[in-house]
């Protein structure tokens, strides 16, 4: 006896039917600010149209709400192998996050993206350097990216590092770029790489001045602010409860 395979499968008709209602749910998402993929859905990486349609402060929304999902250990069901196919001829990120390379801050994880959806930049103490600066003006004057996102973290050791002065190899330069934030954070306490409190406190600053070393290091970058079609902001996660608290 043969089975008809296609029997319970849509027609094209209602295939057609059901991806005009997904643009149209998607556009109504967008203008009010909210997710365009349900947190039970299986997450599709972000097409040109999606992404293009969006602003920075609905970029910052999306990302806000993917680290909640986070959070709470409801995240999207993510089919990397689709996303890869989705996204081998073209990508749309709508945001490039600037990160330390600290193991336990995953960008893409913490804000439940998937393939496609966010470059990574990541160095440790996430300063600028012109190579990053370049590569944040690829990524939003020529691919198109509506926010560039500073993320440090709590209990960061290369902010720990610069504190207490480390000499090693080219480490050494490297640290130098975030002892400005040392001795610009105003605190009361023990000012050592053992006080944590501390040690947040500066990598709080250091975000903030890596802000401003991008508007006045990259004229792209800061044209396209002006411009009101880009942000730049910058946010901390808290490696104990998983939360990421935006700055600006």
């Amino acid at each position: 006896m043969q089975h008809n395979h296609n029997c319970c499968q849509p027609s094209a008709p209602e295939n057609q039917a059901r991806r005009n209602w997904f643009k149209a749910s998607a556009g109504v998402a967008l203008a009010a600010g909210l997710s365009v993929i349900p947190a039970t859905a299986s997450a599709a990486s972000l097409t040109q149209e999606q992404r293009d349609a969006m602003t920075p402060d609905q970029v910052i929304n999306m990302l806000r709400e993917g680290n909640e999902r986070f959070r709470s250990g409801k995240m999207q069901s993510h089919d990397f192998l689709a996303q890869k196919r989705m996204t081998a001829t073209g990508q749309y990120p709508a945001a490039v996050i600037l990160s330390c390379i600290d193991s336990r801050a995953p960008g893409e994880i913490i804000f439940d993206t998937g393939i496609g959806d966010a470059f990574g930049a990541r160095i440790a103490g996430n300063i600028s350097t012109p190579d990053l600066l370049g590569s944040m003006e690829f990524a939003c004057a020529v691919a198109g990216a509506k926010l560039v996102l500073v993320m440090g973290h709590t209990a960061c050791g290369a902010i720990a590092g610069a504190i207490n002065g480390v000499e090693l190899g080219n480490l050494t330069g490297l640290l130098e770029q975030i002892k400005p934030a040392v001795t610009a954070t105003v605190y009361a306490g023990e000012r050592s790489g053992s006080n944590y409190e501390f040690v947040d406190a500066v990598a709080e600053q250091n975000v903030l001045l890596t802000i401003e070393n991008i508007r006045k290091n990259s004229s792209v970058l800061d044209g396209l602010v002006k411009e009101g079609k880009i942000k730049i902001v910058g946010a901390m996660y808290n490696l104990s409860n998983g939360e990421v608290k935006f700055l600006s």
